[in-house]
């Protein structure tokens, strides 16, 4: 407390300026499950797009019901609409995971596709490269695909066309991205990339404790 003395030589005390509160900022809720904005639906439309077109529809329409994307920390998820009502009943803090891990978004908010979203990319890929038995290994460690490994293109592939890579057995192993076309891999070297790697199935193994 402050002290003074009044002209007339009365001690005056007063008390002292509460600090000003600081504002509050709103609260963000980062970690709930919320649908996805225009803007990260597109971004995940437009990643998918490369991978199976118009099939999209598909994915979302089913004949065993309705299913739908849900963004819960960063990462996108897609189920169904039966799954989401029973997942809305749990405590945010307690969600782990829901449904199918599609992908994530980076920090610069840019939609990554993740390996776990293979299994519904796969039925309905518009292009496909089958890879030879003996580079099966180097692609399932993380490596382009070369022309000496290549097995067969779909017909038409133009370059930087998003890819699902099988083995000669119709294995599903991963995708990628078409580094040439399927007239270009007809006349490149043997050791030319053919096949940007983008996700493998060994990534199960190799980052077990990311993947959800």
């Amino acid at each position: 407390m402050a002290a003074a003395r009044s002209p007339r030589g009365r001690r005056v005390t007063s008390a002292p300026r509460p600090l000003p509160l600081p504002a509050r900022s709103p609260r963000v809720r980062c970690g709930a499950m919320r649908p996805l904005t225009e803007a990260e639906t597109r971004a995940v439309f437009e990643k998918l797009g490369r991978y199976i077109g118009e099939n999209i529809q598909l994915l979302v329409d089913r004949p065993d019901g309705t299913y739908c994307f849900r963004l819960h920390r960063d990462r996108v998820y897609y189920l169904s609409e039966k799954l989401l009502k029973v997942a809305t009943s749990i405590p945010r803090d307690n969600l782990v995971s829901l449904g199918t891990c599609f992908g994530k978004f980076t920090k610069t908010q840019k939609f990554r596709l993740s390996v776990t979203a293979l299994d519904f990319l796969a039925p309905y890929a518009k292009y496909k490269v089958w890879v030879k038995p003996g580079s099966e290994q180097s692609f399932l460690y993380g490596n382009h695909v070369l022309k000496s490994g290549l097995g067969r293109i779909t017909e038409n592939t133009a370059q930087y066309q998003g890819v699902v890579v099988y083995s000669m057995a119709d294995v599903p192993l991963g995708f990628g991205v078409a580094a040439k076309s399927t007239q270009e891999c007809r006349k490149v070297d043997p050791m030319a990339i053919v096949v940007f790697h983008q996700a493998d199935v060994g990534e199960y193994v190799r980052n077990e404790d990311t993947l959800t």
